[in-house]
């Protein structure tokens, strides 16, 4: 089982980063956008460092939700590896059936 620390700041951060999207994505399209003058592409810039680091999409870590674990996740089943076996020998993955020869 992962820290409860880590699994609560990478909440915090899946939260801001929703919460920020859209004035992130505004700003980002102002400094990629080429026409438009140096001097407002640049205070764009500005404004998207005073943002809170955290608010980024990629600083959010895909973690297990069974156990937090970060590593090893598997993105279709939101689970780490340890945990889609434990889950799957116990019968309780649908379709997923432990191999045996």
């Amino acid at each position: 089982m992962a820290k409860k620390s880590a699994i609560e700041t990478n909440e915090r951060r899946r939260k801001l980063a929703t919460g920020h999207a859209a004035k992130r994505a505004r700003l980002k399209a102002i400094v990629n956008d080429k026409t438009l003058p140096i001097e407002e592409r640049f205070q764009a810039t500005l404004k998207l460092a005073e943002m809170p680091r955290n608010g980024a999409k990629i600083r959010i870590r895909n973690r297990c939700e069974v156990t937090g674990r970060p590593r090893a996740f598997y993105r279709k089943l939101k689970m780490s590896r340890i945990a889609l076996r434990e889950l799957g020998n116990q019968g309780m993955v649908p379709g997923l059936v432990k191999s045996s020869w």
